[in-house]
């Protein structure tokens, strides 16, 4: 049995520990009241030898994950008072910049990879690190620390089956403080007995008394040394208590104040430092010094903060995408020609990336074995094996948080969502992770993910498999958002993507698949900042992406016939959007029609129409026209299908109502 050398430095650490986090909440409340700090500010007060205990067990090189009560993790993992406080601060020399705020410290000097506002949504994130570190093989552990109301999550049993399932070395850390928020666990949990919830995964677990230091850290040295010795991931439960309401707008209705007081008494710091007293291992001029050096480094950081300066409103779209990236690839003079596929093209854009990059695997449902739900894998796991393409189960907001992770810590993942609907199941970790942790961490760390889906309607799928989501993906800042019409992009996209220092999408329609042709057999890296004319016209511009190209393509030639020349445009990147070549276009044709798959209301199409009414206003000779998907859940009869999209009559029709344009 692991034990702790309890020798009179490391116990004056521990106790110093726990009272720098004590002194660091008490001094964060006084100032919230102050309205020095703002938001939710959610004290760590009564759990203090869980953060302590658990530091005491790692290495500099392990990493951490937080929940939003966090500041007793970040302090006790290295931090410097002043730095968190600083970020609370929402100051410029903050952890993060000052971008974070309370719930968000992250600090890569120390390995702290941010708390997480979200309730379970670090778990995720953390079996990513532990991925990336195992696949590196990297003598790291990851410990995620968590709280019993995230035991409720669909997250938490995802990430521990896919932990376990691929032997990570994570430790995960339940804080169980008894309330998840203002509910008591045994309310909400039918059984509150959690250790069995690990060892249903085949994880080893314990449970410890989370108000002592020392069992704390004795466990916790069991659990990260059995981690790093290959024995996959633990699991810990720490038994302990706030005392502190769960936040500051909590006015602490749900529990007796004579249960809080209990507590109180059974308060890790009083425990500790009586018992080293009494014990005569610290005397009571040790404490008093202790206190004071708190004291003194706590002033000191307030007095810093004060005078610390706020990041310039001139910054405000800094570290939402990398500030660098890399220079766009340059066109190859067109080799032989082959007969291929779409499909073909993105398997031997995998293929290629994989070979040319050993960062780069994929991940996702059935992609081994099975091949891919559109076929597009088949065969790349006899050619590369099972730890780069790794079948997963079905758990998109466990696997799509494992693709972030790594690539943070330097893989190159590529993330299939067999599609786009299941994306929805990860759209927590693709918003509130993978799109915000380079803003939120103030630079220090970057997602270069790339997740790929199918998406769109027209197989007679019915309604929860036919979903043009674009839009969705192009609203959220931080993401790159691409589209592939062509064989060439289809081939060509992926390699710029995996260059990308940042996440992006890379949305496959469905009924490009089969779509069959020629493409040059040197073919390679392509640009995915700008759109392309496809078809040059002077009357009119059509904007579409994906397959609707293809129908607007069509269309201009129909409209050819009534000597109507349609300037055809293929966006390929949905966010950004390249206003350039849109409003040259228009500028020249003086008309626009928009080619939507999505639905009218809230589309894409309704956000290319504005941007073409503010920048071209005076250049337009007819309003923006927009050809869209009906307003209904597209229908499984085909004629219905067929109705609900839209079709080249329909964008035909629409061109030839514009005022202005040749009858």
């Amino acid at each position: 049995m692991t034990k702790v050398k309890l020798d009179h430095t490391h116990a004056r650490d521990l106790l110093r520990g726990m009272i720098r986090i004590r002194r660091f909440e008490e001094k964060c409340y006084e100032l919230y009241t102050q309205e020095k700090i703002r938001g939710f500010l959610h004290l760590y007060d009564g759990e203090e030898a869980v953060a302590v205990g658990i530091s005491a067990a790692l290495e500099p090189r392990d990493r951490v994950v937080s929940t939003y009560r966090e500041h007793g993790h970040t302090l006790a993992r290295g931090m410097r008072m002043e730095s968190a406080l600083a970020e609370m601060y929402g100051k410029a020399t903050g952890c993060a910049g000052g971008r974070g705020g309370s719930m968000h410290l992250f600090d890569a000097e120390t390995n702290l990879y941010g708390g997480n506002a979200i309730v379970g949504g670090g778990l995720p994130l953390a079996v990513g690190l532990g991925l990336g570190d195992h696949m590196q093989g990297q003598d790291r552990v990851t410990v995620c620390f968590f709280g019993d109301g995230a035991l409720a999550e669909g997250e938490f049993h995802e990430a521990m089956n896919l932990a376990a399932l691929w032997k990570l070395p994570v430790l995960f850390v339940l804080e169980n403080n008894l309330y998840a928020m203002g509910t008591a666990v045994a309310r909400v949990q039918a059984n509150p007995d959690f250790t069995p919830r690990a060892a249903s995964y085949g994880m080893p677990a314990e449970s410890v008394d989370g108000n002592d230091v020392v069992a704390v850290e004795a466990a916790a040295r069991r659990l990260v040394e059995a981690a790093r010795a290959g024995g996959g991931p633990q699991f810990l439960e720490c038994r302990t208590y706030r005392t502190r309401p769960h936040s500051m707008f909590d006015a602490e209705k749900y529990r007796d104040k004579a249960e809080v007081a209990e507590w109180r008494k059974r308060s890790p710091i009083t425990r500790f430092q009586s018992w080293l007293l009494d014990n005569g291992l610290m005397h009571f001029e040790e404490v008093d010094a202790i206190e004071a050096e708190v004291e003194a480094q706590l002033k000191n950081a307030v007095a810093a903060c004060e005078q610390a300066p706020w990041e310039p409103v001139e910054d405000l779209a800094r570290h939402v995408v990398a500030e660098t990236r890399p220079a766009t690839p340059e066109p190859l003079l067109p080799d032989t020609l082959t007969d291929s596929t779409y499909r073909d093209c993105c398997r031997a854009a995998i293929t290629e990336a994989m070979l040319h990059d050993p960062s780069v695997f994929m991940m996702g449902e059935d992609i081994g074995a099975y091949g891919g739900c559109y076929a597009v894998s088949m065969g790349l796991l006899k050619e590369f094996g099972p730890d780069r393409i790794r079948d997963t189960p079905l758990s998109e907001s466990a696997f799509t948080g494992a693709g972030i992770g790594a690539a943070v810590v330097g893989m190159r993942p590529i993330v299939e969502i067999m599609t786009v609907n299941f994306s929805l199941l990860a759209l927590d970790q693709i918003l509130n992770t993978a799109a915000t942790i380079r803003h939120m961490s103030g630079g220090q760390f970057g997602v270069p993910l790339v997740i790929r889906m199918a998406t769109g309607a027209g197989r007679q799928l019915a309604a929860q498999h036919s979903h043009s989501l674009e839009a969705f993906f192009a609203h959220i800042p931080g993401l790159r958002v691409v589209a592939p019409a062509t064989l060439e992009d289809a081939r060509g996209m992926l390699a710029t993507a995996l260059e990308d220092p940042d996440p992006v999408i890379v949305l496959e329609h469905v009924m490009l698949y089969n779509m069959a042709g020629k493409i040059a057999a040197n073919a390679g890296a392509v640009d995915i900042d700008r759109a392309v004319i496809r078809r040059p016209g002077r009357d009119v511009t059509m904007i579409s992406w994906s397959y609707s190209l293809w129908k607007a393509l069509e269309a201009a030639a129909v409209l050819a016939r009534y000597g109507i020349e349609a300037e055809v445009i293929d966006l390929r990147s949905l966010r950004p959007l390249d206003d350039a070549t849109i409003m040259a276009s228009v500028s020249r044709t003086r008309r626009a029609v928009i080619v939507d798959e999505g639905w009218r209301s809230g589309s894409l199409s309704a956000e290319i129409a504005a941007r073409v009414q503010e920048q071209c206003f005076f250049h337009l000779d007819a309003p923006v026209a927009r050809v869209c998907s009906a307003e209904v859940p597209v229908p499984y009869p085909k004629h219905l299908e067929t109705a609900a999209l839209p079709q080249v009559a329909d964008i035909v029709a629409a061109v030839r109502t514009l005022p202005g344009v040749a009858a």
